[in-house]
């Protein structure tokens, strides 16, 4: 052992410390488990998020992905249930984190645009989901913030919002009280199972446990290599802005049939617009840097849909991180590792978050889910798989 680095014994090594990680943290210290979470802090979408809670099909999709489309449709039930679960979280943590569901709109300024979304909205309902039409004689009069240029959209009632920045922060601190132990700036170079247990070696120490769960986002697929596995994660760069406070006036999340586009105004009054614009990293630096097609084009879809947006101030931009796969979850072990799970959410990955944790730990504990499916085990790419496509 390199006498310059300290080992460490625990049962659970979570490696990245975002909302699936540290959702799994915190639930295996309630079963008083030992658990350390290791997070290099890079690259983390979690810390970066917009706060929109996603349940219906993103419009992105149909125009990037028509190829994934019956698989995301399949995948809505899963969606619906993960804003219960973080339902279940604040309840458990005993914290608001400003979640409002009260509903989303994805609107057509078009009719061809509104053709759409009653196909969409027809496939949604079929698939569980309590979504609707609006159409142009009642969306003014219920949305009255909403350009004249919308003729139509669709709500769906089980989107909504919340702040990141509250519900990351509660569950580190209330992790850290449970008893996790939390190493930040901490990277991990090597996993190896060593005499029934596994070795882990960062740039700061070497720790030594019983189970290790890899929830580090778009880097899982880099870890997974030290197995000789192969999990496909790319890391999208995307694009936000947050706006000065104004008085409460968009009660919902707003999306676009066509284009890319979300705001939402969390309880502060800042409107915070995203959506899936890209943004770019620095292969020099390695940091997130943004593009200023980006930013124009992010607002003006925006002013576009919600013209009094356009009389604020902006007050930040920045871009995160979306880890992306094939557009499904990966959640489960793999053969000759039973003992290391995966944990990567799905498309919207912050919506999945606490979901994804619950049943990873589920599965720990040899326990069924009824939420899981066995298309989200990793080992499904050890075969053919489809590939989600990115924005330019």
């Amino acid at each position: 052992m390199n006498s310059n680095h300290k080992s460490v014994d625990c049962d659970y090594i979570v490696i990245g410390g975002g909302i699936v990680g540290g959702c799994i943290s915190y639930y295996l210290s309630r079963q008083n488990k030992e658990v350390i979470c290791i997070d290099s802090g890079e690259f983390s979408g979690s810390y970066s998020n917009a706060g929109s809670i996603h349940v219906q099909l993103q419009s992105r999709n149909f125009r990037l992905n028509p190829h994934l489309i019956d698989n995301l449709l399949e995948n809505l039930p899963f969606y619906k249930e993960a804003v219960s679960a973080w339902n279940r979280l604040s309840l458990m943590l005993n914290v608001d984190f400003d979640l409002r569901v009260n509903g989303g709109l994805m609107v057509a300024d078009n009719e061809e645009q509104l053709k759409f979304l009653y196909k969409k909205c027809h496939e949604e309902k079929a698939a569980g989901l309590d979504v609707e039409i609006i159409e142009s004689n009642k969306i003014k009069k219920v949305y009255p913030f909403l350009s004249d240029k919308v003729v139509g959209g669709e709500f769906c009632a089980h989107e909504g919002k919340l702040n990141p920045l509250v519900a990351n922060k509660s569950l580190q601190e209330i992790s850290l009280r449970s008893g996790v132990k939390i190493m930040k700036c901490e990277t991990v170079n090597h996993i190896e199972l060593k005499n029934n247990e596994y070795y882990i070696k960062t740039n700061l120490r070497e720790y030594y446990c019983e189970k290790v769960i890899i929830a580090a986002g778009s880097g899982t697929g880099k870890l997974a290599e030290c197995l000789n596995f192969n999990i496909p994660t790319v890391a999208e760069p995307l694009h936000m802005n947050v706006t000065e406070k104004v008085k409460m006036f968009i009660p919902i999340l707003i999306q676009h049939a066509e284009r890319s586009i979300t705001l939402k105004q969390i309880s502060s009054g800042n409107i915070i617009i995203g959506g899936g614009w890209p943004a770019r990293i620095d292969e020099r630096t390695n940091k997130i840097q943004i593009k200023r097609e980006s930013l124009f084009g992010n607002l003006r879809t925006a002013v576009d849909l919600v013209p009094s947006i356009g009389k604020l101030k902006l007050l930040r931009t920045w871009g995160g991180i979306n880890p992306i796969t094939d557009g499904n979850s990966v959640l489960g072990n793999i053969k000759g590792y039973e003992n290391v799970f995966f944990a990567i959410p799905g498309d919207a990955g912050y919506t999945l978050g606490p979901l994804c944790a619950e049943v990873i730990i589920d599965l720990i504990n040899s326990k069924k889910n009824e939420f899981y499916s066995s298309k989200f085990s990793p080992e499904r790419f050890l075969k053919n798989h489809k590939k989600m496509i990115l924005e330019n």
